[in-house]
């Protein structure tokens, strides 16, 4: 199980963050890797969210310095960075060469991180918190109290293989690539299903919730670091034994804002045309610490499944 990381071998978190976790029982969580991102302040933060919450901007040393180069991170008596109410808290040694995927230990490894936190609310880092943490908990009261998670409801994509056609479309990662990691889990007995939208989770950490991130991390850790795509195979393997709610997306425009990246992504994978082209030269841009699942030969034929035809519903997609 690859879920958890030695230390120093690899996401490992500096020892004055590590102290300061450990008094974290409520988090709002959020991160930028790559400098794909810069923090976006949370507004309408009441003074007791404030004391209960702690605000942790996870982001790696790319990210760091772009951010101290374009905002005014300040230090603390025990040299914490803050940058407003977000603690800043720099990732070393990461695991994967990708971005997308080193982004994905703290989105989906988030208990691991913090273990003293009791609940959670991860935004990516593309999104701005425009309401008070306690009502978010408050709102999801009766799911989350039962160990459960709640996501947002995509109102835009909502079929499973739609969403796979957008990830090709947009260039997310490599075409052939979510391809191959589709076909393995068609073939495997997973059905088109509507796609929650994984910009923001709130959870309590739970040993049912907890198992849940550690089998999500494996798959994010073997094939694409596509989540939404692993998401739904691991709902599909559990058979009901894992719950979630997925809140309207009218919600979401009342408690959050959707900002743009400030670049975007440049992974050549997501240019491959052809599986020949990681051959030769072309090798170099495999990932080199995950995805190996995309390279080891399946036990099966794939070929004899074939994937639904998909309709493009959303011109958002």
């Amino acid at each position: 199980v690859y879920y958890g990381f030695l230390r120093n071998g690899g996401a490992n978190i500096n020892p004055v963050d590590i102290e300061y976790v450990k008094k974290c029982r409520l988090v709002v969580a959020s991160g930028t890797f790559d400098g794909y991102d810069v923090p976006h302040q949370p507004s309408n933060i009441s003074i007791r969210s404030k004391k209960l919450f702690c605000f942790l901007m996870i982001v790696d040393e790319v990210s760091l310095k772009f951010i101290k180069k374009n905002v005014t991170v300040r230090k603390d008596r025990e040299e914490g960075m803050w940058i407003g109410i977000w603690r800043l808290i720099p990732l070393k040694h990461l695991p994967y060469d990708e971005p997308r995927r080193n982004g994905k230990v703290p989105k989906i490894l988030t208990h691991r991180l913090f273990p003293e936190a009791q609940y959670s609310i991860w935004i990516d880092g593309k999104m701005e918190l425009i309401v008070d943490p306690l009502l978010i908990l408050e709102r999801g009261n009766d799911t989350i109290t039962l160990g459960l998670w709640v996501l947002l409801k995509s109102g835009l994509i909502m079929a499973l293989f739609e969403k796979l056609l957008t990830n090709k479309r947009r260039k997310r990662y490599a075409r052939l690539l979510i391809d191959l990691q589709m076909n393995i889990y068609y073939y495997e007995g997973m059905e088109p299903w509507n796609v929650p939208e994984g910009a923001i989770i709130i959870r309590e950490h739970t040993a049912l919730s907890n198992l849940f991130n550690c089998l999500w991390f494996n798959e994010v850790n073997l094939f694409t670091p596509r989540g939404q795509l692993s998401f739904g195979y691991i709902v599909y393997r559990l058979r009901g034994l894992f719950k979630f709610f997925m809140f309207q997306n009218c919600e979401y425009n009342s408690l959050f804002v959707l900002h743009l990246h400030t670049r975007e992504h440049s992974s050549k994978v997501e240019w491959i045309k052809s599986l020949s082209e990681f051959k030769g030269n072309g090798s170099s841009m495999k990932e080199s610490r995950g995805g190996f699942g995309l390279w080891t030969p399946y036990p099966k034929n794939l070929d004899s499944g074939i994937l639904p035809p998909v309709v493009r519903t959303s011109k958002a997609g």
